[in-house]
């Protein structure tokens, strides 16, 4: 893919601090990622788990329409399969999903990419890591926690997010669309169809979803 992938440019800024994209052509990209998962989980014969959704791992095009690659952590089960089993820990610490490190939040199923792809797209919104150490504040470390204060606090939000007068509402839709996918628990998590029509839906039509609240602390690990 001649333009890379996405990591290369969500946190990049130019010579004036300008970011690439604007968040209407993140919407473009982040539906067009939504699409494509759908696809893995519901459009193939067999379900396709990828287990790594992260920016490194999504190329674009010239007219920077991404395309997801890498499938060497992705597992096959069949479309009536709900529980996946997991011999280790797959993925990049940052995505991965709460399941997956520990039975408690449920089992591992197509919604552990659900919530890699809500972590994705916060990292586009806020053009930063969700887990960033070299954050100086401790409480803006977890990006997902941050920004679900900012969302409901309403007079902090455009401050807090770097976007123009008029790209508040769809900056709106893809962070409750995001933390809707990183529930904690999977069965709080839409899938990736109900994904795709709340990303080309109306602001109107999204409720604000529940504090995220798993962060950082969780323990360190060993990729599959």
């Amino acid at each position: 893919m001649p333009i890379e992938s996405l990591e290369k440019y969500i946190f990049s800024r130019d010579a004036d601090g300008n970011r690439p994209f604007r968040m209407e052509k993140l919407l473009e990209i982040a539906t067009g990622i939504a699409h494509g998962v759908e696809y893995l989980h519901q459009g193939c014969d067999q379900r396709i788990l990828h287990f790594d959704i992260k920016p490194h791992n999504i190329l674009l095009n010239y007219e920077f329409n991404p395309k997801i690659s890498d499938f060497g952590l992705a597992k096959l089960c069949s479309r009536d399969q709900s529980i996946v089993t997991m011999t280790a820990v797959r993925g990049t610490r940052g995505y991965i999903a709460p399941e997956i490190y520990s039975g408690n939040f449920g089992t591992v199923s197509y919604k552990s990419d659900v919530y890699s792809f809500g972590m994705l797209v916060l990292e586009m919104v806020g053009g930063r890591k969700n887990i960033d150490p070299s954050v100086e504040k401790t409480d803006e470390i977890y990006f997902p926690e941050w920004v679900y204060e900012q969302l409901i606090g309403e007079q902090n939000f455009r401050a807090a997010i770097d976007m123009m007068n008029n790209e508040e509402e769809t900056v709106r839709k893809l962070v409750i669309v995001a933390l809707w996918c990183i529930q904690s628990s999977p069965t709080d998590r839409p899938t990736m169809t109900r994904v795709v029509q709340m990303l080309i839906g109306s602001l109107e039509s999204l409720e604000l979803p529940p504090r995220p609240f798993v962060s950082s602390s969780l323990p360190p690990l060993s990729e599959e």
